[in-house]
């Protein structure tokens, strides 16, 4: 056991003096994630290394039977580490479910290959709500889970009003130099301390929907609606998908993915369940419902302001939730679980019927709730089409791409066929 917890820690001393890397994942987010973390005291870098050498660095250190995620995450460390010369001077965070999942050991396969590439001697941290590794130096109090929060909130409107807007804009790019230009802003009134606090943060969400809503689209012409789902790295990182929305959006479809706040109240209702259904702890379950009503008050912020616009706002996930039943148990939570079926049947409620469903190959919780599931979701929505892609160190991006053209010409033929229909 002593051999086991015998590994470079990061202590409260390291806090100014040492770099923490972060793997890449949300774009919008992350950036906001950075300032809040560096506001906190800590020096902070989100990776941004891509291509080839990732994939490759990551099998030489990581069995390819192991999670795809975890070989693209601890390919990424190690690849920026070669890179490198303040090796004493970083730390890599890296997040634990504490669930089923296999996520739940990265940080042993990231400590694993660190030896093997001869970089031992790097601390790593432990971003986990699950009360593990409870000697690490970085904390989340609640100034930070507070902060953290916020830019959440304002990750998510951003990233659902960005995607509204992309595929439509006359001014190629403007969404995208609008939404830089919101984070930029953000960033100097966390500088501020401001930004923060909910009655400051709900003006900041009423005018960045304003900002979006002013954006002039062209809607003379219908477009695929795309949804995608997933295990949350792949469907979230362009890293793991290979920049799967821009893909989209090249083949002239409006792409849709669920936010952040999704997942986080899934693991939450979780807790809530996990008491229902296998007798779990009471407190946990009220600690977690207190939670639920903290974010739901913000929730309802973001879908309040999006409602005053041109646009259609995402759906309480009180609502969502329950989309799943008749479909997936509740208690069915490893992975993704149960949030894989409601969020596609949301997205088939909401119009977008067109689905990529991502999903590391191998990864059974995806394989079933995901997979698994699209018969059942069919036989309900006759009009869905979803296609599920697996990721893997093997899998070719061409492959990939094929079969989601496919989906695509079948969504393209549904569209012709209602303009028909509409003459």
């Amino acid at each position: 056991m002593q051999e086991i917890n015998n590994y470079p820690k990061f202590t409260a001393d390291m806090k100014k003096t040492h770099t923490i890397l972060i793997p890449s994942m949300l774009e919008f987010h992350m950036a906001l994630f950075e300032a809040v973390l560096k506001l906190e005291g800590y020096k902070v870098e989100i990776m941004k290394n891509e291509g080839p050498s990732v994939v490759e660095e990551g099998l030489k250190y990581v069995h390819n039977d192991t999670c795809y995620p975890a070989l693209l995450v601890i390919g990424q460390f190690i690849d920026n580490l070669n890179h490198r010369k303040d090796l004493d001077k970083v730390v890599l965070l890296i997040t634990q479910t504490g669930g089923g999942c296999r996520a739940s050991n990265y940080i042993h396969l990231l400590r694993k290959a660190l030896v093997k590439a001869g970089y031992g001697f790097i601390p790593v941290v432990s971003l986990n709500a699950s009360n593990l590794e409870k000697d690490s130096g970085f904390s989340l109090n609640l100034s930070l889970l507070k902060k953290i929060v916020t830019a959440m909130t304002y990750g998510d409107t951003i990233m659902y009003l960005y995607n509204k807007t992309r595929s439509y804009e006359v001014n190629k790019g403007e969404s995208k130099k609008l939404a830089t230009s919101i984070i930029e802003d953000l960033k100097q009134q966390f500088t501020s301390n401001k930004g923060v606090s909910f009655f400051q943060m709900k003006k900041n969400i009423r005018n960045i929907a304003k900002s979006f809503d002013n954006i002039k689209l062209d809607l003379s012409h219908a477009k695929p609606k795309v949804g995608i789902v997933g295990e949350i790295y792949v469907k979230y990182a362009p890293l793991g998908n290979n920049h799967l929305e821009e893909f989209l959006v090249s083949q002239g479809a409006e792409v849709m993915v669920p936010g952040l706040y999704g997942f986080i109240l899934y693991c939450l209702y979780n807790s809530i369940y996990d008491y229902k259904f296998y007798k779990g702890s009471k407190l946990k379950m009220d600690v977690s419902k207190l939670i639920i009503s903290y974010l739901r008050r913000r929730e309802k912020v973001m879908i309040e302001s999006i409602a005053k616009t041109k646009f259609t706002p995402m759906q309480y996930f009180s609502h969502t939730k329950d989309l799943s039943n008749g479909v997936l148990s509740h208690g069915t939570k490893m992975g993704e679980g149960w949030l894989l079926t409601a969020e596609m049947m949301e997205l088939i409620e909401t119009n977008y019927e067109n689905i990529v469903c991502t999903q590391p190959f191998g990864c059974l919780p995806n394989h079933i709730c995901g997979k698994g599931v699209m018969k059942k979701i069919k036989s309900i929505h006759p009009n869905s089409n979803i296609v599920a892609i697996d990721y893997d160190p093997s899998a070719t991006r061409v492959n990939q791409e094929n079969r989601i053209k496919l989906m695509l010409s079948i969504a393209r033929e549904r569209i012709k066929e209602d303009e028909k229909a509409n003459l």
